[in-house]
This record gives structure tokens, C-alpha cells and sequence, in this order.
């Protein structure tokens, strides 16, 4: 009878053996992706310091006033382009507004219109 007493004390000793093994072969976590900064963490912590430092950072973007824009073309073109897009006859028209249908545009635009009517008088 003493080793059927023993059991449960047997079965705990080597549970925890189990647990220890197991244990014992556990992985290291390195991230899924191995860290690659182009900067120092003393760099890093500058830039923190001066962002966190600098003046008007919590207000809301257009309350500073207007804000610059970079021009790549000139006005006189833009507003060309705007016009003739403005006045195309099947600008309103897309291929889905008739079942099986495709756009097919059989007006001429009226700034091409105009521009031909203006030089055909100059000569």
C-alpha cells in the first residue's frame, strides 16, 4: 500500500520535470523584423526633444494662415485647361449611363469651336 500512497507525489515530481524540460527549450523573441535605424538612440532622443520643444506644435493645420503652394504651371494655362474641360459637350456622360453603350462624343467642344472661328477670321 505504501507505493500506491506514493502515486500522486510521483506523478507531481514528474510533471514538474516536464514543465522544466519544456521550459528549458523556450525561444527567445526577437521581433518579426530585425531593427535597422539609420540613427543612434542619443539622435533619435535629440529630435524628440527639439519636436516636443517646438513652438506652435498643438495647433490646428490652417489656423497659421494661408500655407504656400508650389506652382508648376502658369495661371493662363490652368485656366485654359479649366475652361475647355468646363465646356465639353459629354463631360456629364460616363460608359455606364446606358446599358451596353459607349461614349462616343460627335460634338465639337465650343472652345475648340471659338478658337477655330478666331483664326479663320484673322486671315
Amino acid at each position: 500500500m505504501k507505493s500506491l500512497s506514493q502515486l500522486p507525489q510521483l506523478v507531481a515530481v514528474a510533471s514538474f520535470a516536464m514543465l522544466a524540460a519544456a521550459g528549458a527549450k523556450a525561444e527567445t523573441y526577437e521581433g518579426v523584423q530585425p531593427i535597422a535605424s539609420a540613427l543612434s538612440r542619443a539622435d533619435v532622443n535629440a529630435e524628440a526633444v527639439r519636436a516636443a520643444s517646438a513652438p506652435d506644435q498643438n495647433v490646428v493645420r490652417g489656423s497659421r494662415g494661408a500655407e504656400t503652394v508650389a506652382v508648376s504651371k502658369d495661371r493662363a494655362s490652368v485656366v485654359a485647361e479649366a475652361m475647355r474641360t468646363a465646356a465639353q459637350p459629354d463631360q456629364n456622360v460616363t460608359p455606364g449611363s446606358r446599358v451596353n453603350s459607349k461614349v462616343v462624343s460627335t460634338m465639337q467642344n465650343p472652345v475648340d469651336m471659338r478658337a477655330a472661328t478666331a483664326a479663320s477670321s484673322r486671315l
